[in-house]
């Protein structure tokens, strides 16, 4: 499921650590009140722990709750440090995390959005 994302699903991600021993009440707690975020909507959530081989996915599927959990075997992904905040991951960045690659890759040349307005 983790590898097989529609393209136009939000992905969020915690940056930092956190308690990977909050189950689905506690991770849906912290989407709504720590990042102002609707955990009901169509979107995957990101958690890591202090293990970076560890991480947990909360996606509601309109009838419950999934979370997922993922332990590597080896290898590790790279999570931004920065405490309390969140951010947004475009597929791209996606991809990069799941690859164990950092999610800002300083050489990558960055997409531009364009709006037709004609």
């Amino acid at each position: 499921m983790l590898k097989q994302l529609p393209q136009d699903m939000p992905v969020y991600l915690a940056c930092g650590y956190t308690d990977l021993r909050k189950g689905i009440d506690g991770l849906t707690q912290l989407v709504q009140d720590g990042f102002h975020l609707d955990p009901f909507s169509p979107s995957l959530f990101l958690f890591c722990g202090r293990r970076s081989n560890r991480f947990k996915a909360l996606y509601w599927d309109e009838n419950g709750f999934e979370l997922l959990y993922k332990c590597l075997e080896t290898g590790s992904v790279q999570w931004p440090g920065a405490k309390e905040d969140v951010r947004r991951l475009s597929p791209q960045q996606y991809r990069w995390l799941l690859e164990g690659l950092s999610i800002d890759q300083p050489r990558a040349i960055p997409s531009i959005e364009r709006v037709y307005t004609g």
